[in-house]
């Protein structure tokens, strides 16, 4: 059944503008909905970044498949308002609403079995992030608008072989000048990576504990002296180590 929006507000229905990571496609081909993924069932950001919600996202549905990959995959993740896409036909906040800037981010944890981990203690890499590009003043999340909720990196070909975690996050940046506001959106993919990559990253972090409050890509206020969501222009400090380079 479709509502519209005025129908869904007289009902007091919950419209929000967030989103969720919810599906992966490997060198174009679509994994299916939930597929090889730990999602949360609602689209409610982390606010806290001492929470262990920080890891894969607030507790909800897992997968028993484990998703081959190769390292030099083109991989894509692709993120709507709620499961399934739009939350309402015409919703005009899917995949998330336009003034949600911010960066996408993509962390991997080597694990022994993907579908079975513990996400306590692991220990995360950065491959890939999309943040704030200071020439077109376009965010991370501008590129997942303009592809309809993909977003796509190349997993690094040095990626030794194995089992891990693949940590895809979305920072919602619209209220982050105040501190606490910022919004975290995260979910993790299960993948079997193979190859003949033997990178192994001589620097970890963990979750909770990589992130801190007042660290200067959470705690910012990204509107210009026009009022605009442009950072003015300046460049913008991605939360986190940098990606690893191969």
């Amino acid at each position: 059944m479709k509502f519209s929006l005025a129908s869904l507000l007289a009902c007091g229905v919950a419209v929000d503008a967030h989103t969720i990571f919810q599906k992966v496609s490997i060198n174009g081909k679509d994994s299916g909905s939930l597929t090889g993924i730990r999602a949360p069932t609602n689209n409610n950001p982390v606010l806290d970044v001492t929470s262990t919600n920080m890891i894969c996202g607030q507790p909800g549905s897992k997968s028993a498949t484990v998703l081959n990959v190769a390292a030099g995959d083109r991989i894509g993740a692709w993120w709507q308002h709620v499961i399934g896409g739009a939350q309402f036909a015409g919703d005009q906040d899917n995949p998330i609403a336009k003034s949600h800037k911010g960066p996408v981010i993509a962390y991997l944890a080597k694990v022994d079995n993907a579908a079975s981990a513990s996400l306590t203690g692991l220990k995360w890499f950065k491959v890939w992030q999309d943040g704030f590009d200071t020439s077109s003043r376009k965010w991370g999340v501008d590129a997942m608008l303009s592809n309809n909720g993909w977003t796509y990196f190349d997993l690094p070909k040095c990626i030794a072989p194995g089992q891990y975690l693949l940590r895809m996050e979305t920072i919602a940046l619209h209220s982050a000048k105040t501190s606490g506001a910022a919004q975290f959106y995260q979910a993790c993919a299960q993948i079997n990576v193979s190859g003949s990559g033997t990178f192994t990253p001589s620097s970890t972090v963990s979750f909770p504990g990589a992130y801190k409050a007042s660290d200067p890509g959470i705690l910012v206020n990204i509107y210009g002296v026009k009022g605009q969501p442009d950072n003015d222009g300046k460049p913008y400090a991605v939360p986190g180590p940098a990606p690893i380079q191969c």
